[in-house]
């Protein structure tokens, strides 16, 4: 499981996504207008936009503010064009991280992410010095209860599926990111519907981190969720379920 899956599980156990969720929320409506400029408006045929109402939708987002969303975006308009970047650097432990951001001020966010690093034990790093330690691939998430693993299984695997990982609760079924819109469409299809799908940032060997460099690595992935202008991030740690229990 990656960095940002298991610190996803420690948000559920911990009830932030719902204390969060306003923030959640612009966060998202930034993403969702940012993709309906790009390829339009219309999520079945623009995937970035599709993946990314998906997202909302699974964080329980309105309807009307999708839409809005998407309209503020077909739109333009002044003041709303923001540029994608991508920062690198490495956390408490020698962990390598990859932060995306949507900014319309490179200058705040970079300035914001830098200090949300050093203030954690981490530093920014140059361009290139942990992205090839990531390689892109697509998750989809499934409650283990409930459903037919077998049937599932099975048709992950006939859809194109390159992994599946039974983690507790749930079951995660691991794509490349050139097949994951086939997958997911034919695993819907089948009648499987994920409760999380991404596009997400695999790395290819992990850090285990435990007492202080666990804590100092948990207080940087909230201090980087709070950033508005952070969008995701990407980091190879690895912490024990004991640990975890601690920080739910």
């Amino acid at each position: 499981m990656s960095g940002h899956s298991k610190w996803s599980t420690i948000k559920r156990k911990k009830g932030v996504a719902d204390a969060k969720r306003g923030k959640i929320f612009t966060k998202l409506i930034r993403e969702i207008a940012t993709a309906a400029r790009i390829g339009g408006g219309d999520p079945e045929s623009n995937p970035r936009l599709r993946l990314v109402v998906d997202k909302a939708k699974s964080a329980n987002m309105p309807k009307d503010n999708i839409q809005r969303a998407i309209q503020k975006g077909i739109g333009g308009g002044e003041g709303e064009a923001y540029e994608a970047i991508v920062y690198e650097g490495y956390g408490p432990g020698g962990t390598a991280i990859l932060i995306e951001a949507l900014t319309d001020n490179k200058n705040r966010t970079v300035s914001d992410v830098r200090h949300a690093l050093t203030k954690n034990g981490g530093n920014l790093g140059a361009s290139g010095c942990v992205a090839y330690l990531f390689q892109k691939r697509g998750l989809l998430q499934f409650a283990a209860e409930g459903v037919d693993l077998d049937a599932l299984m099975e048709a992950a695997l006939e859809a194109g599926a390159d992994d599946i990982v039974e983690a507790g609760a749930r079951v995660e079924i691991v794509t490349s990111a050139t097949d994951f819109t086939g997958v997911r469409d034919a695993l819907e299809k089948a009648g499987f519907v994920p409760q999380e799908s991404s596009v997400t940032m695999e790395p290819s060997t992990t850090v285990e981190l435990g007492g202080k460099d666990a804590e100092q690595m948990m207080r940087l992935a909230d201090t980087l969720e709070d950033l508005d202008d952070v969008q995701n991030f990407f980091a190879n740690f690895d912490i024990s379920e004991e640990e975890m229990e601690q920080f739910a």
